[in-house]
Formats: C-alpha cells, structure tokens, sequence
C-alpha cells in the first residue's frame, strides 16, 4: 500500500525543515497543494528542499512547475480534467463519486477518491461515499491498487481502506494538525506519528 503526504492549504515558517525531514524519513510522493496561492510562494518553498528530492513532489496547478523543477508529476482536481497541451508524464485526478473511476483511471497513473470520511483539515468536506458501495466497488474491481483513499485518513482507519484493496492512501489533516504552525517549533510528534503511520501502512 502506498502513502501519500499532501501538504496544508497554507503556507508556514517550519513547513520546508518539516518536509525535509519527512523526506529523510522515507516519505516518496508528497503532494503539493497550495489552492489559491500565488505561484512564487511555491516557486520559493521548493527552493528551499533539496533538489534530491523533487522527483518525489506532485503539484496541485502552477503545471509549469513540474519542468521547471523536474518533479514527479502532476495533479487534476477533477476526473475530466485535461493536462497541458503537449503534457508528457506522471498524471494523478481526484474522483468524487465512484462512477468517475473507470474512465479516469484509464488516463491516470493514479487516481485520488474522496471524500472518504470527514476531513481532518476541511470542516467543510464532510464523508460522501456510502460503505456498501465501497464493497461493491471493491468486490467489481473498480477499487484496486490505482485507486488512493482520501479524506479524513488516520491511521485507524487506514486499516479499513487496505481491506477494501485501495492501493494507497492521502495522508493530511492527521499529520499536520500535530503541529501548531502559529507557536510550534519542534515537530518531533509529527516526525513520530508520520513513522507510526509507515509502519502501519508497510
């Protein structure tokens, strides 16, 4: 099963020591995801990484910063969306009901499904998929290993994800609401709850 770390909406003072770290840590595919920021702000937070590590980072818009940088990939926040003109690459999308799956799939290297359980890091973005359709998925094959869980994802219920064979899982609110971004400065119990969750995923 693989993880996903996506990045907070905002961003903050420590977030490229803590992205380092988790890096170091093993993380393989972090999502950046900086919804209606200006494209410098990113431009300047992944200057501030090792370049080692960008072949591990997908980005949410600004695409340009995939070659720019030489990332991993790209991320489309819808199922239908089109990629650049000319696009040559890893391609992720976000699906929002079930039915989205096939066809999206057949033009992704992986695809995102929410919303899984209520979100962690959104209060807005409450669960919207039905259980008995999961298993029903599931048992048809729609759910399988390019298939991502997403939406309040924690690690006792990444447990319920492995048995519905999603191939991985999109990590956020779990991890970053154990850093207070305003005061907090040591983010060893982020660093520790992040090992505990590749445990429980591995």
């Amino acid at each position: 099963m693989k993880l996903i770390i996506m990045t907070k909406a905002t961003f903050f003072v420590e977030e490229d020591k803590i992205l380092t770290t988790l890096f170091d840590e093993g993380m393989d595919n972090l999502h950046l995801y900086k919804p209606e920021s200006e494209p410098i702000y990113s431009e300047r937070l992944l200057t501030l990484l090792p370049n080692e590590f960008y072949g591990k980072i997908t980005v949410h818009d600004h695409f340009y910063l995939k070659e720019e940088f030489k990332l991993k990939g790209i991320h489309i926040n819808s199922a239908d969306g089109e990629a650049p003109q000319g696009y040559r690459g890893s391609i992720s999308r976000t699906c929002h009901a079930i039915s989205e799956l096939k066809e999206a799939k057949k033009k992704s290297n992986y695809v995102l499904l929410k919303t899984f359980f209520d979100s962690q890091s959104n209060p807005n973005d409450k669960a919207s998929l039905d259980f008995n359709e999961l298993k029903e998925a599931s048992r048809r094959g729609l759910i399988d290993k390019k298939v991502y869980a997403m939406g309040g994802m924690n690690i006792d219920n990444v447990r319920v994800a492995k048995d519905l064979g999603f191939g991985g899982v999109v990590i956020c609110g779990d991890l970053w609401n154990r850093f207070d971004i305003h005061t907090g400065i040591d983010f060893k119990g982020l660093i520790a709850h992040f090992r505990e969750l590749r445990k429980v995923i591995d």
